[in-house]
């Protein structure tokens, strides 16, 4: 009823037990940033309902973040560009790397914090970094997936087969 997709309880209720219930909420709850952050902590795919202006708010672009790393592909570019944000983001979950701006993707530190969450995020990486030895190192000891995504001159070294290799060969 129109009634309750205006009361904030009701929505509130709702969006903590199905996030998606947010996209029936009226205008106004859903540009509410604790009615947001309830949908998303109950599914992270709810922020494609978030109004653009919400994210200008800082404090609830972190808490989406924090919430729901893939937050990020929802974000508009300038906090895609912010490093704080994005180390928190890949702290839960590397492969958000995908969502990053470019120039961070050139970022040693960003990277490593990635790969080091998810080795795969090496795939989402400048190419420079793809042939840094120790980038490498870190993404194949989280996940020998990220060995294809290395450079190929790294594929060949040494020290990336062994840390490839499985255990015992």
């Amino acid at each position: 009823s129109q009634e309750l997709r205006l009361d904030r309880e009701a929505v509130l209720a709702a969006v903590r037990q199905d996030g998606y219930a947010l996209q029936f909420a009226g205008e106004a709850l859903r540009r509410d940033p604790e009615v947001m952050l309830e949908a998303v902590k109950q599914d992270g795919w709810t922020l494609q309902f978030a109004p653009p202006d919400l994210w200008e708010d800082r404090c609830f672009a972190a808490a989406a973040v924090r919430a729901h790393a893939w937050a990020l592909q929802f974000a508009p570019a300038d906090l895609r560009r912010d490093r704080g944000l994005v180390l928190a983001a890949l702290e839960c979950h590397g492969l958000a790397l995908a969502y990053v701006a470019g120039s961070l993707r050139h970022d040693r530190d960003v990277v490593f914090a990635a790969v080091r969450q998810d080795g795969r995020a090496l795939q989402h990486a400048a190419t420079a970094l793809t042939d840094d030895l120790e980038v490498v190192l870190a993404a194949v000891g989280q996940n020998v997936v990220a060995m294809r995504y290395a450079s190929l001159r790294l594929q060949r070294h040494e020290a990336v087969r062994r840390a490839a290799a499985p255990a015992g060969a």
